[in-house]
């Protein structure tokens, strides 16, 4: 397949076209790091103000979905791209998509977090889950830095990140099983704790996707579900470590 090229086109409207509906997805993924940045926020500080605000604002996330899912199809009615122009709309279109599912992994952790506000706080204040969050929100950063510079070398990061909150969520499971033998009174928090703990997970992996996506878009190239070490190969070299002097 034919890498990616965005400026040899005929028409310099349709690149116009093109490079808005990329930065349309980029505002739609900065509208959807502040919802998990709120989420979690809401969590660790018992603000239930906090979390309603980004209940709220998914509504706003799902709209955007719909504007540059409409957008992409009229791409394509008018334009009826082919090769890589044909990839950045599909990639487009599976990347809002994503982003739209880690807005509902969003609210639905806002949601928990009102309720865990309204019993008494533990101990560990939520540290674990804090960690995690900041890992996750750390790969939907370097997910949209990579949409952004048309970087497929970013997938191998990712890749790597989503092993590591895979891990610390197991963890996180691990002590939360634990929580509710000691303490039955504890199941009811324990339990929302897990529910969020696996919210934090899926946004990890969606991120990942990403990350995959990017790599089809420049390369020409389905690796979805490849181990990292194949990616590697595919690719040319891995992520942050290959690209330092």
């Amino acid at each position: 397949m034919d890498k990616l090229n965005l400026d040899q086109h005929i028409s310099r409207q349709f690149n116009r076209e093109l490079e808005d509906v990329r930065n349309r997805v980029l505002a739609m993924g900065g509208l959807v790091e502040n919802q998990i940045a709120g989420a979690i926020r809401s969590l660790i500080e018992s603000d239930a103000s906090v979390a309603q605000a980004v209940i709220d604002g998914d509504g706003q996330v799902n709209a955007m979905e719909k504007e540059i899912d409409e957008e992409c199809n009229l791409i394509l009615a008018r334009r009826q791209p082919a090769a890589s122009d044909l990839r950045l709309v599909i990639v487009i279109l599976k990347t809002i998509t994503d982003l739209e599912r880690m807005g509902d992994e969003a609210e639905r952790i806002a949601r928990l977090a009102s309720r865990l506000a309204e019993g008494d706080q533990p101990a560990h204040r939520y540290r674990e889950l804090g960690r995690l969050g900041g890992y996750v929100q750390s790969m939907l950063r370097d997910a949209l830095d990579g949409f952004a510079r048309l970087s497929p070398k970013v997938a191998v990061d990712l890749a790597r990140a989503d092993e590591t909150v895979d891990a610390e969520y197991e963890v996180i499971m691990r002590q939360n099983i634990t929580y509710m033998m000691e303490d039955p009174r504890n199941v009811r928090r324990t339990l929302d704790m897990s529910f969020v703990a696996r919210s934090l997970e899926r946004i990890g992996d969606h991120a990942k996707n990403i990350g995959e996506y990017i790599i089809y878009l420049v390369e020409g190239k389905d690796l979805r579900h490849a181990p990292v070490e194949e990616m590697e190969r595919e690719i040319g070299g891995g992520g942050k470590e290959s690209e330092s002097p």
